[in-house]
């Protein structure tokens, strides 16, 4: 424990004085489409149960003015890159084996000259923008399936003079079918489809009634991404990203491809010390493309960018990490914190999201003691186990009497 306090309190320091490279424009105009996505795939892996609870919240913490710049073609602009962001799932029975629930993922992202809480300074290079996510969602657990529908509202509060015009009101659609472990979700802009998200979530996980262990705990996860980032029906891009238990479902490796010219697009190994994912490490590798821009041509050149993070229970502490450079605007070269807290419930049991087992609970040490009670031995009264339940009292001793048939009893 003081180890990781002591590596919380250096990455904090450290974070004060590493300066980052600077972000751009173009990362902070697409981060509207980039938070619907999170929030329809976090939405995909809470709805794997499709009942109990979850709950979400967190900033990410700069401290200085230098540490994320933004680059413009007016020059290097000093302020603050934020995140506030916000998640609730909760459902309950309405019927025998039917469960109902709602649920509310909100965001407020941006980049603003000065630091602020409530209310930004709205600069004449800053960008301020909220999006909130909403729906029901119905499950059978008899039938094993789920379904949930609402809608995402991006609104922008600010738009400096660098961005790209964009509308301050912008409603979608969204909705998301499971059943067993096939899952699809699709995301429209009126009539025009945003996103198709086919999932296949083939590891065995105890929370939602599978295996321990053994060999259906090895299944991967994969799941193929299409988007369409304007009004035509064609594709404008392809992720198929696989995610592997490689050892006791605390081990795992998960790496991204994208069907274009590019293909690799990220890989990643996450160590979690307990299954129900309170705690996790990981290391991951990024595919960038770097381009020189000349007069008449532009080379196009690959960049790989390596990092890592550690997630806790109350903060994650990261550099060059591949989530936070795709979910954060690109953000690179520094040590960056988030203060968070994420916490699911299905059934009782306590994990993160994307666990395969619960947090360690007495009930599980209960349930652990009487599978190695070996015949004969004491087994707790309140035990779950169909083993037989026998009192030892001791002090007391029962002898045969002798020929003449008396019994005697001492202590």
């Amino acid at each position: 424990m003081q180890f990781v306090l002591k590596s919380v309190l250096l990455s904090l320091v450290l974070v004060g004085f590493a300066i980052a490279d600077g972000i751009k424009p173009e990362a902070l105009a697409k981060d509207g489409a980039v938070t619907r996505d999170r929030h329809l795939t976090e939405i995909r892996d809470i709805m794997r149960g499709g009942r109990g609870g979850y709950i979400d919240f967190g900033f990410y913490y700069t401290p200085t003015r230098e540490q994320l710049p933004l680059e413009s073609q007016y020059g290097e602009h000093k302020g603050y890159a934020f995140n506030h962001h916000f998640a609730g799932f909760g459902a309950g029975e309405v019927a025998k084996y039917r469960h109902m629930g709602a649920l509310l993922w909100f965001d407020r992202s941006g980049w603003d000259g000065e630091d602020f809480v409530l209310f930004p300074n709205y600069g004449d290079f800053g960008i301020e923008r909220s999006v909130v996510t909403w729906g029901l969602t119905l499950t059978d657990i008899r039938m094993d399936w789920t379904f949930a529908a609402g809608m995402q509202h991006q609104n922008l509060e600010h738009r400096g003079k660098i961005y790209p015009y964009e509308d301050d009101s912008l409603a979608y659609s969204w909705a998301h079918l499971r059943f067993s472990k096939l899952s699809a979700q699709a995301n429209f802009f009126r009539k025009d489809w945003r996103l198709f998200r086919f999932s296949l979530d083939l590891e065995s996980r105890a929370i939602y009634g599978g295996r321990k262990s053994g060999p259906l705990t090895y299944l991967p996860n994969v799941s193929l991404a299409m988007y369409n980032a304007d009004d035509e029906s064609d594709v404008d891009s392809m992720r198929i990203t696989w995610e592997q238990n490689l050892y006791a479902q605390q081990l795992y490796a998960e790496v991204s491809f994208d069907l274009d010219d590019t293909w690799f697009h990220s890989a990643a190994l996450k160590f979690y010390p307990d299954p129900s994912r309170m705690i996790g490490f990981e290391a991951t590798c990024l595919r960038r493309d770097r381009r020189k821009v000349a007069e008449d041509w532009v080379e196009i050149e690959d960049d790989y960018l390596w990092g890592g993070a550690i997630d806790l229970l109350f903060a994650r502490i990261a550099y060059n990490a591949a989530y936070d450079y795709d979910n954060f605007f690109g953000a690179k070269g520094t040590f960056l914190v988030e203060f968070k807290f994420n916490l699911a419930t299905v059934d009782g049991w306590l994990f993160n999201r994307g666990a395969s087992r619960s947090a360690p609970m007495e009930t599980d040490v209960i349930r652990q003691y009487d599978k190695k009670s070996k015949p004969g031995e004491i087994t707790p009264l309140n035990s779950s186990s169909g083993a037989p339940k026998t009192i030892e009292a001791k002090g007391i001793r029962y002898e045969k009497a002798g020929k003449s048939g008396s019994a005697e009893g001492g202590n």
